[in-house]
């Protein structure tokens, strides 16, 4: 179980990876529209997010 847990967060922090090294640019101007953003759409945006993850998990498992 655990070796599971650290190659999903393994994984989790090359995807994350993937867009600052690409478009650095990009990625700045993403983090600054993020800033600009309210709480509640920010935490729309987090609860959906959260929501594709929990469903693709069921789907691959």
């Amino acid at each position: 179980m655990w070796n599971e847990l650290f190659v999903a967060l393994a994984l989790v922090l090359v995807i994350e990876g993937i867009l600052p090294f690409v478009n650095p640019n990009g990625m700045r101007r993403a983090w600054a529209a993020l800033a600009e953003m309210d709480n509640r759409s920010l935490r729309g945006t987090g609860l959906l997010s959260m929501g594709i993850g929990v469903l693709l998990l069921y789907l691959v498992r």
